[in-house]
């Protein structure tokens, strides 16, 4: 089992505290959001690792030299962080990953109970889904009556959507080459540098491809993408929403 972290981007939107820092790094509580999604995958016994860096690289790869010394990460640099997105990162590992791995976006704030609900033998594709009150900006998912994802993106009307596709997912070796030779039809066939990876997943399932989406109950995350989320993250932590 692999870990999957993609930490490239430039965070505009958190400018100034990201004039010089990647996201990831930015602290909570004294801490690193890379700290906390570090720790969450090593309590559920996962130390090996491929990190998508980009902006800034050398930061996260200092701090996890210094802090996290025992473990086995891969990096890999998006040198075209500045005009690509996600899914491009992601295409980066083409060739690279051989098992089962968890995919984590690197700005998400997250209880490690949640990754145990994803992970499954029955060799499904598994998607993270929280339900909360839904606007324009989350990736939203539809599903059916047995958890079957039928659309996941933005554009979905909130009134239709389950929930909010967090940015956890789960990849059983079997998928592997599909998904790399989609996002290479998409990123680099049709030219799409700068879309998001759930575009890649959208277009899977409409090729027969299933995707699950798994309610993560009553366990909190939280995805740090404004000033505001800071305060809401700390809060989690505080009040033990979070472990």
């Amino acid at each position: 089992m692999k870990g999957v972290i993609l930490a490239a981007g430039m965070a505009t939107r958190l400018k100034p505290l990201t004039n010089e820092t990647p996201k990831t790094l930015l602290k909570i509580k004294n801490k690193p959001i890379l700290g906390y999604i570090l720790d969450n995958f090593i309590k559920n016994g996962i130390s090996d690792f491929f990190i998508v860096t980009g902006f800034k690289n050398e930061k996260i790869e200092n701090f996890i030299k210094k802090e996290y010394p025992s473990i086995k990460v891969n990096f890999v640099n998006n040198n075209n962080y500045e005009t690509t997105n996600n899914a491009y990162s992601l295409l980066l590992l083409d060739k690279m990953i051989n098992d089962d791995f968890i995919l984590v976006d690197s700005d998400i704030i997250f209880d490690y109970r949640i990754l145990p609900l994803i992970i499954n033998k029955e060799e499904k594709i598994k998607i993270a889904l929280k339900k909360h009150k839904l606007s324009a900006e989350e990736i939203k998912v539809v599903i059916d009556n047995k958890f079957k994802i039928k659309k996941i993106n933005k554009k979905i009307s909130p009134q239709k959507a389950f929930g909010e596709s967090i940015g956890i997912e789960f990849f059983p070796k079997k998928y592997i080459d599909h998904l790399f030779s989609t996002l290479r039809k998409r990123v680099i066939e049709e030219n799409n540098m700068n879309e998001f990876y759930e575009a890649t997943f959208e277009e899977m399932i409409k090729n027969g491809i299933d995707f699950y989406g798994v309610d993560i109950n009553n366990l909190e995350a939280i995805e740090i993408d404004f000033i505001e989320d800071f305060k809401k993250a700390e809060e989690l932590i505080n009040d033990k929403k979070i472990s």
